[in-house]
């Protein structure tokens, strides 16, 4: 039967596969081996994820419990790699950013519910949202030899992975049904990523005058 247990597999399931797409290529824009554009998938996809559990103390760690998922970024690797030489496509920044605005709003909105499900605070629910969302990424763009983006592209991040999981701590205490509040987040949160990269949305930057 399908319950709010599946639904939220399902969500972590497409997070993994849409960050696992990003690692994909953004290690073949770096010009990695295939050991190496595996890594880097991996990190992305289990990064954040991982971290959470760390902090809720939380055992075993979802890859772990979940296996499944290490052979499915394994085909999403394989499957990607081969696709981009056989159609001879050169991966682009931009295109990395669109499967990691997917996966920024669904894993906002899972790092979240399960923040919840933990009992912490609404407050640290909403921050292991956005850590589940974002250190995926850092540790892509670290291992890529590049300033992790949520710090440097001036446009709203981890910004829109907190307003995801305000909208689902919202839905949380106003008693509707789970499966709403985990669809409405993810999508909020994925959506004002996406405007924001559209319209060239921009936060402040650091500027010294002289």
């Amino acid at each position: 039967m399908f319950n709010f247990t599946t639904a939220q597999y399902v969500v972590e399931i497409l997070a993994t596969l849409a960050f696992a797409l990003s690692g994909v290529i953004e290690a073949a824009r770096r010009k990695l081996d295939a050991v190496g554009v595996f890594v880097v998938a991996g990190l992305a996809s289990f990064g954040g994820g991982t971290l959470r559990d760390i902090l809720l103390d939380r055992r075993p760690f979802f890859w772990v419990q979940h296996s499944e998922l290490l052979w499915l970024v394994l085909v999403v690797v394989i499957a990607s790699l081969l696709f981009l030489r056989g159609r001879h496509l050169e991966p682009t920044e931009r295109a990395m950013q669109w499967p990691d605005a997917v996966g920024l709003g669904l894993f906002a909105a899972s790092g979240t519910q399960i923040g919840l499900s933990a009992s912490v605070p609404p407050l640290v629910a909403i921050m292991m949202g956005v850590i589940t969302a974002v250190f995926g990424g850092v540790l892509r763009d670290i291992v890529c030899n590049d300033i992790p983006k949520v710090f440097s592209d001036h446009r709203p991040y981890a910004l829109c992975a907190f307003l995801g999981g305000v909208v689902l701590v919202i839905a949380h205490y106003s008693d509707l049904p789970q499966w709403a509040g985990l669809l409405a987040a993810s999508i909020i949160a994925a959506a004002s990523r996406m405007l924001a990269m559209i319209f060239n949305w921009q936060i402040p930057a650091w500027r010294v005058d002289r």
